[in-house]
């Protein structure tokens, strides 16, 4: 693998000075503009409609805080290629935007209040042409990174906080035609290439940057080297082809919560004034239409600010006075890719040092998925989606992410339920490798071994096709090794509780290289919200897997594991997902003929067939009591000879 992985993120979280009530449809509008300006033949984000709720889970890689406000918009890897439309200074809580592995020309996040240091990665955005972050509180160096974007043709820093020296590498940006880095802390001496820019170079009221051959710089006495000590080094390996897999982008600083019905107001500003320098003026070209809104809104605000005596740029003012106070933020752990756990916390039993050994990073999640490329979706829910994906040693996992808006609200539950799914440790039970949560970005991760053969459904409903033919020796091994592991669930043991799996289906039994059946999401309802464990029962009581029991008592038991144990027994003997009463009563009447598969052309045993059909009916008794536990399954299935296993 060469280049770099887009591992850049944009956790740059957009916040804002002036808090007041989105009114109406403010959030659906400016959504429906990021739309137009992101997706303009409207072909991937299908699922934005203009009459829909962006809140409801219908809208793709939108995420809700808990007032029904749009808080992350994660859209990375979906082949997006316009721009960012400003619209989306209208979504008032939004803490995180993730765009990057897309084909993005320009990107546009001036007059926010983004802060903390630019990640090294955004030299990976080899697509720009243009980059504008006007107008936030950014700080700390220029990254010598951004010389990557080699068609970059105008880059604006003004306005912000930068320090150091402006990196030799932006020089060499051919394309470059528009440099503003006006009202920064910038300091040394700009290199003298850049002079080729004209008045496309603004550098004013930077104290301590000079230049040689440019009107709005102080002449340098000399021109000296590029100040190499002024320089932040750390992205070196951004100039390069290096590892993707190895950069980490450095976080940026927030501070509270946004959450509040609506985001809070912003702290007052400075009132202290000093002598600034000259008056700063702000070259804004448009490029595209992508920037229209912008550029049309950055005209108004000039109009406004030269009628007002409040807000004028002057130098009798100082820069400190027109950067905004940052509003209210969702708190970031992107990197450090964990839920948030006092460090006091034991929950079940487990420590923070015991679960620590499970995480992963988002990144490590990102890489091994390709960035949850569409080729690697293996399924999908209401609720959540799994991928295969590769980690750096080479092993096969299946990652599934969970929109944390589905999981408990109550983080000591939240926690209790992960601690229980990392403890499961059984031959017929999907081992969970590791987890990776993160509030910022709305999405838990879920790392488990990957099943090569895929899921027990694929194998039902089938015509004569050889290759996914299961013979009669596979199917009573399969049968034998859910009862086996429904069993360990069921077990009371000193490192587990006795688990209730609430929606055994053969969509919920993988196969193993060898078919041996691996039960997948046991105790996965342990982290999901009620609401959303009670619309998985409908696809559930669709298929045939719910006990009658339940919608008399509204409640799971171990015998209701047990009827939905017995219908996968009946489907596997007769190879058909739907068990309709023809088939039942053939079954009841051990008329083989009628309802095993016919594809094994009479290729299985009459004697464990009966004694199969029969344990699967005891099973689907309408009465829990006449069911037998699975420990009596797992006694009547051990009568079968070796050959069997």
């Amino acid at each position: 693998m060469n280049s770099f992985h887009l591992l850049f993120s944009m956790f740059f979280f957009i916040a804002f000075s002036i808090s007041q009530t989105v009114l109406g449809n403010a959030e659906l509008r400016a959504l429906m503009d990021l739309k137009a300006s992101l997706d303009p033949e409207g072909k991937i984000l299908t699922s934005w409609i203009g009459d829909g709720n962006p809140c409801s889970g219908s809208f793709e890689g939108i995420a809700c805080n808990e007032h029904w406000k749009v808080a992350n918009i994660s859209l990375q890897g979906k082949g997006l290629f316009g721009s960012l439309s400003s619209s989306v200074a209208e979504l008032k809580c939004l803490s995180g935007l993730y765009l990057h592995y897309n084909n993005l020309s320009v990107l546009q996040l001036g007059d926010n209040q983004l802060v903390g240091n630019i990640p090294t990665q955004m030299g990976s955005l080899k697509q720009l042409t243009t980059l504008a972050l006007q107008y936030n509180k950014l700080t700390g160096q220029i990254p010598l990174s951004l010389g990557n974007l080699e068609n970059l043709s105008r880059l604006n820093l003004s306005f912000n906080n930068f320090s150091g020296a402006i990196p030799a590498t932006l020089a060499n940006i051919a394309h470059l035609e528009v440099l503003d880095i006006q009202n920064n802390s910038l300091s040394g001496t700009v290199p003298s290439v850049l002079q080729r820019l004209g008045e496309g170079f603004q550098g004013a009221n930077n104290q301590g940057l000079c230049g040689v051959g440019i009107s709005t710089l102080r002449a340098c006495n000399k021109e000296p080297d590029l100040n190499v000590s002024n320089i932040d080094t750390s992205d070196q390996d951004h100039l390069k082809n290096s590892n993707p897999a190895t950069p980490r982008p450095e976080p940026a600083n927030f501070q509270m919560h946004c959450n509040q019905k609506h985001c809070s107001k912003s702290r007052s500003v400075p009132t202290s004034v000093i002598t600034a320098s000259v008056i700063a003026i702000i070259t804004l070209t448009i490029i595209g239409a992508g920037l229209f809104t912008f550029v049309k809104y950055r005209r108004r605000k000039q109009k406004i600010s030269s009628n007002s005596s409040e807000g004028k740029l002057s130098p009798q003012q100082p820069k400190e006075l027109y950067q905004k106070s940052p509003s209210t933020l969702v708190n970031l752990d992107y990197y450090n890719g964990c839920y948030p756990m006092p460090d006091d916390q034991n929950a079940g039993g487990l420590s923070n040092e015991y679960l620590n050994q499970f995480r992963f990073n988002v990144d490590e999640v990102e890489s091994a998925t390709q960035y949850f490329s569409e080729v690697n979706l293996l399924r999908k829910s209401k609720f959540s989606a799994t991928y295969k994906g590769v980690l750096r040693d080479g092993s096969l996992v299946a990652i599934t992410s969970i929109n944390m808006s589905c999981c408990k609200t109550e983080e000591a539950e939240f926690v209790k339920g992960l601690s229980l799914l990392t403890s499961l440790r059984h031959e017929n039970v999907v081992k969970l490798r590791g987890f990776c949560c993160s509030s910022s970005r709305g999405e838990c991760y879920l790392i488990n071994d990957f099943a090569m053969m895929g899921d027990l459904s694929q194998y039902l409903d089938i015509e004569d096709r050889s290759g996914h033919l299961l013979d009669w020796s596979k199917r009573v091994t399969i049968i034998k090794g859910i009862a086996k592991g429904i069993g360990y669930l069921h077990s009371n043991e000193a490192s587990k509780p006795t688990i209730v799996h609430q929606n055994i289906s053969v969509e919920n039994v993988l196969l193993d290289k060898d078919f041996n059946p691996l039960i997948m999401n046991a105790g996965l309802p342990k982290l999901l919200a009620d609401d959303v464990v009670f619309s998985a029962l409908k696809v559930s009581a669709a298929m045939g897997y719910l006990a009658p029991e339940y919608i008399t008592t509204g409640r799971f038991t171990e015998k209701s594991d047990i009827y939905a144990f017995g219908v996968i027994v009946l489907q596997v003997l007769s190879g058909k997902t739907a068990i309709g009463g023809s088939i039942r009563t053939a079954f009841q009447s051990f008329k083989f003929d009628d309802c095993i598969d016919t594809n094994l052309k009479g290729r299985y045993s009459n004697s464990e067939a009966s004694i199969l059909t029969k344990l699967g009916m005891q099973c689907i008794h309408e009465s829990p009591d006449e069911r037998p536990n699975m420990v009596d399954v797992i006694q009547e299935l051990s009568v079968f000879p070796a050959h069997s296993l």
